[in-house]
């Protein structure tokens, strides 16, 4: 396997000196990507040499190259400039985290790094654009900010966790949860196949009308919470239970299907 890795096409970029690399991690850490590309680039080899801790672990060391890789990205986000403390100094612990990490939890269902690196990419965007709005973000806010689509984002989202229930909470934070059903939602027509196939328009009919609302705004509309209280003169919190009540039903309904 490390004959494999060593015919890897490593671009070749020189070693930056600490300066310059303050430099570009201040920029990088601005939102500039050539910086943040730069920065990685110039520190693959550093992932290139912790890799091979892990030979004889029962995977492919490129597949560790990659999940070493996402560890750098991590480092590059969240080194603090004010630390008298070399940038790699900071980094290999949290190269070496996220294999282990990548090795205690990984599962059957394989995820290609150009979507675990996106479902970080949407976590560092959406992490921002909370702090920036006061409040959590939606799918449709977040694509736009990335400049993807919807279906991007939560294709991304979706991989990067274990296999669930179409009803189960696909991500959350402090905020409005985005559920794997979400993605039931097409920008096209507004129904996807999968309803049809779920028989969900038939179920959402037998629900209570104020809970049928809920679950069109929120998962049909794409409305967070916080919108949908306001349209029903309630507080966000009373919108989360009812929510959660009415998916209940849904997963009763779907059950005795």
């Amino acid at each position: 396997m490390s004959g494999r890795l060593l015919e890897m096409n490593l671009p070749r970029f020189p070693l930056l000196k600490d300066e310059e690399m303050r430099k570009l991690i201040k920029r990088a850490q601005s939102g500039d990507s050539e910086a943040r590309d730069r920065l990685v680039n110039c520190n693959l080899k550093l992932v290139f040499n912790l890799v091979h801790r892990f030979q004889n672990r029962g995977y492919e060391l490129e597949d560790l190259f990659q999940i070493g890789t996402i560890g750098l990205m991590k480092a590059i986000d969240k080194f603090d400039l004010t630390y008298d403390v070399k940038f790699s100094t900071y980094a290999v612990p949290m190269i070496v985290g996220e294999i282990r990490r990548f090795l205690r939890d990984d599962n059957p269902v394989k995820v290609s790094r150009s979507l675990k690196e996106a479902a970080y990419r949407i976590q560092v965007t959406k992490d921002r654009l909370t702090a920036k709005m006061g409040r959590e973000p939606n799918i449709g806010e977040i694509a736009e900010e990335l400049g993807c689509t919807r279906e991007e984002v939560v294709t991304a989202l979706e991989a990067s966790q274990a296999p669930t229930s179409i009803y189960e909470t696909l991500h959350q934070d402090d905020g409005d949860p985005i559920y794997i059903l979400d993605q039931l939602k097409s920008d096209d027509d507004g129904d996807s196949p999968w309803l049809d196939h779920l028989a969900v328009k038939e179920m959402l009919i037998k629900l209570p009308e104020r809970d049928r609302k809920i679950i069109l705004w929120r998962f049909f509309e794409d409305l967070t919470q916080s919108e949908v209280a306001r349209r029903l003169d309630l507080s966000q919190v009373q919108v989360s239970r009812l929510e959660r009540q009415a998916l209940k039903k849904l997963r009763q309904l779907a059950a005795n299907n």
